[in-house]
């Protein structure tokens, strides 16, 4: 569970915000706030029972060391063992306003609750090999584990496992949301990530995914009015009515499934289009009502295929491109979509992003090069779910529902997407992916992706 909304910084761009903090205010008057936010959040999951604080030699440390404070002073049996002498300036001032002993981190018996402050933000190295043990066996000893801001073990900027323990039941992120939160290892070892705001002015571009805010369609709106969404049907039709069906659900006021078919599948309300060709597509695509267009579930990697695809990249309206349209452009995405003057979107899979672009740095970092190269906005799906606008801005979306693992919930995803951009929405990218992760849960386990579309409805409802 990922706060929603929350801002998200790189470990560069946490210690720059609190630098402009810290001179507006002593840095002891900061850290005495998260400390104070720690004990909160110990004290609600502790219970009364006995508490182990784990406390480094940085930053991390000293907020442990304001925790411990905290909660002994409210009455709490707390002790406090550390894997050194603090090592800044503001974590000894904490450390000597410990009242308590201080044992060492290789001498602890474990308790019921286990605080790890040891490593937070800013970990770039493998734990050293005599601290990673010791914290696992607490960890898995423990009841109840929070981590202050990061589990130790985890590297800020992208996810990666340093060396993070398993079972860590919470994690309360200090300021802001951190990459590792999102991404990568720190999807199943950060468990319930719980925010601290503690004073520290924040601005950024990354953002966790939040729950839209839509509109109801007016007294005077029109099938026309709500969105025209053309979806193109390819060598493997039911793709491409998943993709339609998810469009009407999702709002569209007119879908179009476009192709060779004979009529038959899909929804009453659904329109068929006969096309043949990406001539026929071509000239179909000329209609100016049409505020959005699909292409890329089930369609083929054939001449037919490509044919489509560049009937559709020509076309001067807005384009989804999923599927094997993604892989029949492959590492030439960026030249054919630079040319184009209406917007696009892009929704790959790691094999299809791995496919088409060239890339290093964090999947965050990863995707905002795509988006910038291709001019094109990137949903680089997955359990963490990456969307990056060509401005660099970015949401991302974790811990949705792992029975998305299965066929066609990508194309209900670009059709839902394609409702959006034909209605209009300034924000579909981020709004699509909260309806379908929103429409997951509401199918519960084991579903298939036939049941997603029938699922949106629902989910627009908690958004009006």
């Amino acid at each position: 569970m990922i706060p929603p909304g929350a801002p998200i910084l790189t470990a560069a761009r946490m210690r720059a915000a609190e630098e402009v903090a810290f001179r507006r205010e002593p840095q002891e008057q900061v850290m005495e706030r998260a400390g104070a936010a720690v004990a909160r959040e110990v004290a609600r999951f502790a219970r009364g029972a006995p508490i182990l604080v784990l406390a480094g030699p940085g930053n991390n440390g000293g907020d442990a060391y304001v925790a411990a404070r905290l909660l002994k002073a409210a009455g709490h049996d707390v002790a406090v063992v550390a894997c050194g002498e603090p090592g800044t300036a503001v974590a000894r001032a904490m450390h000597a306003r410990w009242d308590g002993e201080v044992g060492s981190l290789y001498q602890a018996r474990p308790r019921p609750m286990l605080v790890d402050g040891l490593f937070g933000t800013g970990l770039t190295r493998p734990l050293e090999r005599g601290i990673a043990p010791v914290l696992a066996e607490l960890v898995a000893a423990a009841r109840f584990s929070l981590a202050i801001d990061l589990p130790s073990g985890l590297a800020t900027d992208n996810g990666a496992d340093l060396g993070v323990p398993r079972g860590i039941g919470a994690t309360l992120a200090l300021g802001a949301l951190k990459p590792a939160h999102v991404l990568d290892a720190g999807l199943e070892r950060c468990g319930h990530v719980l925010f601290a705001d503690i004073g520290i002015p924040v601005e950024s571009d990354w953002r966790s995914v939040s729950r839209p805010h839509l509109v109801a369609p007016g007294a005077r709106a029109h099938k026309y009015s709500r969105g025209l969404v053309v979806v193109v049907e390819g060598d493997m039709p039911g793709a491409a009515r998943l993709a339609a069906r998810a469009a009407m659900a999702g709002g569209a006021g007119y879908t179009v499934l476009a192709g060779a078919g004979d009529g038959g599948g899909g929804p009453d309300a659904l329109v068929r289009q006969r096309i043949a060709n990406g001539d026929d597509l071509a000239d179909f695509l000329t209609e100016n009502r049409i505020g959005a267009v699909v292409i890329g579930p089930g369609l083929g990697r054939d001449r037919r295929a490509e044919g489509l695809l560049k009937a559709a990249l020509n076309a001067n309206l807005p384009l989804v491109l999923d599927g094997d349209a993604l892989t029949l452009l492959g590492k030439s995405a960026a030249a054919w979509l630079q040319r184009r003057t209406a917007a696009t979107w892009l929704t790959p899979h790691s094999g299809e992003f791995d496919r088409m672009f060239e890339h290093e740095g964090s999947k965050i970092d990863q995707t905002i090069v795509a988006a910038s190269e291709s001019h094109s906005t990137v949903i680089h799906k997955g359990p963490d779910t990456v969307i990056a606008s060509p401005r660099g801005e970015v949401r991302v979306l974790a811990g949705a529902s792992t029975w998305l693992s299965t066929a066609g919930t990508g194309d209900v995803l670009a059709g839902a997407l394609a409702a959006q951009v034909a209605a209009g929405n300034k924000n579909a990218a981020e709004t699509a992916v909260w309806l379908h992760a929103r429409a997951a849960a509401l199918a519960g386990p084991a579903f298939i992706a036939d049941a997603l579309p029938m699922h949106l409805p629902q989910a627009i409802s908690e958004c009006l």
